[in-house]
């Protein structure tokens, strides 16, 4: 035996290391990682939601030609970064989607803790405004801008509830039904769909929300109607996760079916 050759002893040493178990959780990414995923993630979205209403505004006066390319933008850039930052973070890009994992997480389901939670949320929140920022600064428009676009009225509002319950239900059913491969294009699409059939054209996202406050542009939301926008956008979130619940409950066991 040469020098360069492994003794014996090291080969036994080496199999008799710890070994993963098969099928077991690999170690999660470290928490600044994610919340950074989250941060770029969401500013990320914000860009391309304000970039592209202030560029289609630019490029036509016809509203409708404006929202078409708006929500366009917006299904292509979410789709590519959901899948670029779901393996890291999941994706999450909104404080909604965080309190509903949170809350599933507490009645024993997988999801974040209450650790996570305090990290992603503000970083959900820092990424939406600096997103906004940064659209503004690439159109030449004014860094920080207080939207004047007034969003309070009744059926906006109810609008939200629906746009978030439905975002919800999709996410968190394709999660109980081990679906979440297909979260980029289902997801994006969703969204794609709901700027269409929902009054307010979905924010569905209170971090959005906030972020969209700073820029008086195509898709700015005045800071006056930011409180009952992200008000409905959690009750839509309760809504969705009870409507989850329901279609998606687990049936009993044979084991748990009584004897006659």
């Amino acid at each position: 035996m040469t020098a360069t050759e492994p003794a014996a002893s090291d080969a036994i040493a080496a199999d008799a290391s710890p070994q993963p178990a098969p099928g077991a959780t690999p170690p999660r990414t470290p928490l600044v990682a994610r919340a950074a995923a989250e941060l770029v993630g969401t500013a990320a979205l914000v860009a391309i939601v304000v970039g592209s209403g202030i560029q289609a505004t630019e490029l036509t006066k016809d509203v409708g030609l404006q929202l078409l390319a708006n929500s366009t933008a917006t299904v292509f850039g979410l789709g590519v970064l959901i899948a670029l930052l779901g393996p890291v973070s999941g994706a999450h890009f909104n404080p909604a989607v965080t309190l509903a994992e949170w809350w599933t997480a507490r009645r024993g389901g997988a999801g974040v803790n209450a650790r996570e939670l305090a990290v992603y949320v503000p970083s959900q929140v820092g990424g939406a405004i600096a997103g906004a920022v940064l659209a503004d600064a690439m159109f030449g428009e004014p860094l920080v801008k207080w939207s004047t676009h007034d969003r309070s009225a009744g059926n906006l509002l109810l609008g939200e509830v629906v746009a978030t319950a439905g975002l919800i239900l999709l996410i968190f059913g394709l999660a109980r039904t081990d679906r979440l491969r297909f979260a980029p294009v289902a997801v994006a699409s969703y969204i794609g769909a709901a700027y269409w059939f929902t009054s307010s054209t979905s924010f569905a996202n209170p971090a959005v929300t906030i972020g969209r406050t700073f820029t008086d542009t195509f898709a700015g939301i005045a800071p006056g109607s930011v409180p009952a926008f992200i008000g409905m956008q959690l009750i839509g979130a309760v809504v969705g996760l009870a409507l989850v619940a329901v279609i998606f409950m687990r049936g009993k066991t044979g084991s748990e079916t009584p004897s006659a």
